[in-house]
């Protein structure tokens, strides 16, 4: 079919893979992207590798007023886990919303299905790599974070999430101010391996950080 692109060559595309960057928060700020631009990107978000194709995701849209609204949702939140918290503390932790002029929360929803929960998780992932590329196409910077309120039980609920719902990240978009310098880079070397039987496998872990707790990922089921 002439409208997909699923093996149409493209140099432009690798070239911009290969040298795509996230922006600071800082250097974010407006214009950010207007309605039509908005579902542009969620368009692409959604347009992810989905076994089963169950959506095993959904997105939370903070613009406008709703970035400073969420702003007491916030300040409950770390009240919840530091009630001492001094007023400066609690003004700075209720204004991260508004570090850019949309944010958009990719929510992992396992659904219902024989397919692994790992899986469903995954697409998720994919859909905020997708919407930070389709909005870096629009020409907006983007920063993919999920920062100690996507793991507060108490923001989560006040958002509207329940116990099916992950976040996946909070993706802020905006016009970049400045352009964010070059950030090293892994060696794909260490971290690839062409199989053969018996092939020591390159593992990277060269680039594990001595004294961080274990994984915790795995609190993912694969049932």
């Amino acid at each position: 079919m002439s409208d997909l692109i699923s093996a149409r060559p493209c140099p432009e595309m690798l070239d911009y893979l290969s040298r795509r960057r996230s922006v600071p928060v800082a250097s974010l700020c407006d214009p950010g992207p207007d309605v039509a631009q908005i579902q542009a990107i969620l368009k692409a978000a959604a347009r992810v590798p989905d076994h089963g194709k169950l959506f095993p995701w959904h997105f939370l849209v903070f613009e406008g007023q709703a970035r400073e609204a969420v702003g007491g949702a916030l300040r409950r939140a770390w009240l919840a886990q530091d009630p001492q918290a001094a007023p400066a503390k609690l003004d700075l932790e209720s204004a991260r919303f508004l570090r850019a002029p949309l944010v958009v929360g990719v929510i992992s929803r396992l659904r219902p299905a024989k397919h692994p929960a790992w899986e469903q998780a995954l697409s998720a992932g994919a859909a905020c790599q997708n919407l930070c590329l389709a909005a870096n196409a629009l020409g907006f910077g983007t920063n993919w974070l999920s920062e100690w309120y996507a793991y507060s039980p108490v923001f989560r609920k006040e958002i509207g999430l329940d116990e099916r719902d992950r976040v996946a990240g909070f993706v802020y978009i905006g016009t970049m101010a400045k352009r964010p310098e070059e950030r090293d880079r892994p060696d794909i070397s260490v971290l690839t391996t062409r199989w053969t039987p018996g092939a020591v496998v390159n593992r990277g872990d060269s680039y594990d950080r001595s004294g961080l707790p274990s994984l915790s990922w795995l609190d993912v089921s694969s049932d």
